[in-house]
């Protein structure tokens, strides 16, 4: 087991207490107003926002207003009348607001491969005569693809083992020739939360950039990529933050690198003067310099939305309650005998939890079927979001509830909930 931990992580929530009345705990909710504010089919526990997050009230009318006023009538003009220019900037800085950063250092645009690729590239840049790079064998998939997109040589690229997490392992990756540490701040497989100020500080120490992917954290916590000297990062909005399926993604860029980093593609909207049609390519000063081409504007004001709720949202509230609802999940599901993949230290944990079932894939439809949506990852993750603005506790009793039935009943042994080829969730 790991012995670092997230020591400014808040923890009010008694597992206990939460146990026996779940109901007076969302009384006492101070987040509980959140969830009228989404669309929510009734008859459905919702617990894969860490994979699409539920839909915003309001999100319908302001692409509503966008195709039919700011396109349908302003056309063009609205560039500048609506502010679609803007977009990728304003948005950044509302970004940062949840991850812990100065503005002038996030903007909103691409997809998180895209940035992803941006940003290693950057950094490699950044560290010429490094030819090495620290990754996880456990990331998602993307990270580890894009590690080999950005030309690391099969040699030069060290993996962590998926269930060798600690700071002590990651120190014996690291040498003189390391370039690039990428790693995700909150596992999306097990939900287990690293600590970004000491993982950071260790790959400083060794002469490496630090890359952080932050889809598994942001909106489900509070991330301080200031305070921890991060040098880049990126994230996906279509999760905890509720932008959309397929919303734009964010990539931060420490303010000090903004005058050297380079990244590859070099596309008119990172110009310094994009309308000037220049047949060379001049880079924008600061953040805008990670630019590529003309902004989705459908999806980037779907987003826009979404952040509206956010910014009336208290991280440390946020956390409280995520740590209160896993632990509740946790503790009702410990005498089902599920092996748990999530860390039970409160500190090391996301908004996540992992349980493991050889028959994984069939205990999940089977909860769908009965109206709780959780995911499956091969080979055997039953994998549970909890997404604190519109989850409750009495939400997570009822899911354990289904869960226990579903075990107990045998009925996910049913032929129709079997595994076909390629089968998904």
């Amino acid at each position: 087991m790991p012995s670092d931990t997230h020591s400014a992580t808040p923890h009010s929530a008694t597992p206990h207490a939460a146990a026996s009345n779940p109901a007076a705990l969302d009384a006492a909710d101070p987040l509980r107003g959140f969830r009228s504010r989404f669309t929510l089919p009734e008859g459905v526990l919702y617990l894969d926002g860490n994979s699409l997050g539920a839909l915003p009230a309001h999100t319908p009318e302001r692409i509503a207003r966008l195709v039919r006023q700011e396109w349908g009538e302003g056309l063009i003009r609205s560039w500048n009348d609506a502010g679609w220019y803007d977009l990728p900037r304003g948005l950044g800085d509302r970004i940062a607001a949840l991850v812990g950063a100065a503005p002038g250092q996030t903007v909103v645009c691409d997809s998180t491969s895209v940035n992803l690729f941006k940003v290693l590239a950057a950094a490699r840049r950044l560290r010429p005569g490094r030819p090495a790079l620290v990754a996880e064998l456990g990331s998602f998939p993307t990270d580890l693809y894009l590690t080999e997109g950005v030309g690391v040589d099969p040699r030069d690229r060290r993996l962590l083992d998926r269930d060798g997490w600690s700071l002590d392992s990651l120190a014996d990756l690291l040498a003189d020739d390391t370039a690039v540490l990428l790693l995700s701040h909150v596992d999306y497989r097990t939900g287990e939360l690293r600590d970004m100020a000491a993982v950071t500080e260790l790959a400083h120490r060794h002469g490496a950039l630090a890359v952080w992917d932050l889809c598994h954290s942001v909106g489900a916590l509070p991330v301080e990529l200031d305070a921890a000297e991060a040098d880049f990062a990126v994230g996906c909005t279509y999760k905890y933050l509720n932008g959309g399926p397929g919303s734009p993604a964010f990539l931060y860029a420490a303010a000090r690198h903004h005058d050297t980093a380079e990244q590859p593609l070099t596309g008119w909207f990172g110009h310094a003067d994009p309308f000037a049609f220049e047949p060379g390519y001049r880079p924008a000063a600061g953040i805008g310099r990670f630019l590529t081409g003309t902004p989705p504007l459908l999806s980037m004001v779907g987003l826009q939305a979404a952040l509206d709720l956010w910014d009336e949202v208290d991280l440390t509230a946020l956390r409280a309650k995520s740590l209160g609802l896993t632990s509740l999940f946790l503790e009702l599901t410990a005498p089902l005998g599920l092996p748990s993949l999530t860390p039970a230290e409160p500190s090391r944990r996301g908004s996540q939890v992992s349980l493991r079932h050889p028959h994984a894939y069939a205990v999940m439809q089977a909860l769908i079927e009965r109206g709780v949506i959780g995911d499956f990852r091969a080979p055997d993750v039953l994998r549970f979001g909890f997404t604190p603005l519109y989850l409750s506790h009495a939400d997570v009793h009822d899911a354990a509830t289904a869960l226990r039935e579903v075990l107990e009943s045998g009925v996910w042994r049913e032929e129709r909930f079997a595994a076909s080829a390629g089968a998904v969730t």
